[in-house]
């Protein structure tokens, strides 16, 4: 399959995942993350050893959701937006492969929850990350309540969601949301390597060893809550007002 939006290449066993939107920084509209979506299965039924998510260009891995779409949803189609987040966030988890995260730039909101959902996190040293979607009114609403806290604790992910914290690559390593940071124009260099490192090893234990640790944080009450909470969201003074200032590049006026 082919789309617009994102690409799906293979070197050998390795898939990678591209989000090719660089003009709006690579953030998800609904053609975008129904294709990402679309990629990962068909990754998935090809038995992809590896399967690296990336964004194009230099500037950003996922900037987050598209702002200007999720402003005027209601209820009901803020929650549709929310299960559709939340579909392809676990697809990358549960992919039975290895999965690695290439956060280049910028990676936000959506972004960084797209990021977690990874197995592997590599970080430039221009990345930037966060759970950004206080500042619009909203909560994340792609795992993001569910899966931050496991990676940094309680603590450091409520200061990041509460007040839409944003992290320089070398903080979000010592905090636990990167694996590792490397210099910019090695990053490329560094995911292929651990890549075809990852490939080599044994397919099946790897698969077994990914479910097994995930049995240990598997919360699917946590993130249907999340959901439900996610789209109540939409339609509120609040979400309103959050995402009208930011398409209006004004700093928002909460009551």
């Amino acid at each position: 399959m082919t789309w617009d939006t994102v690409d799906l290449e293979w070197s050998g066993d390795i898939a990678t995942v591209t989000v090719d939107r660089p003009e709006a920084l690579n953030a998800l509209n609904v053609e975008t993350i129904e294709a990402m979506g679309e990629a990962i299965a068909e990754a998935r039924t090809e038995e992809a050893r590896v399967l690296v998510v990336r964004g194009a260009g230099d500037d950003a891995f996922i900037a987050g959701a598209d702002i200007k779409y999720m402003k005027d949803l209601s209820t009901p189609e803020g929650q549709a937006w929310g299960e559709l987040g939340h579909s392809v966030a676990n697809a990358l988890e549960r992919f039975p492969a290895p999965t690695i995260a290439v956060v280049d730039g910028y990676a936000f909101g959506g972004g960084c929850e797209m990021a977690m959902a990874c197995d592997i996190r590599v970080g430039s040293e221009s990345a930037l990350i966060g759970n950004t979607e206080i500042d619009l009114g909203i909560i994340p609403g792609w795992g993001g309540t569910q899966r931050l806290p496991r990676l940094v604790g309680e603590e450091t992910a409520k200061r990041m969601i509460y007040l839409g914290q944003r992290l320089d690559a070398e903080t979000a390593r010592e905090e636990g949301l990167l694996g590792e940071v490397v210099p910019d124009d090695e990053i490329d260099d560094r995911v292929a390597e651990l890549a075809a490192e990852l490939a080599e090893k044994p397919a099946f234990a790897l698969q077994a060893a990914k479910d097994a640790i995930a049995q240990g944080y598997s919360d699917i009450g946590g993130l249907d809550y999340e959901k439900r909470t996610f789209g109540g969201l939409f339609g509120t003074p609040d979400q309103r007002e959050g995402m009208d200032a930011f398409v209006e590049n004004r700093e928002p006026d909460f009551e």
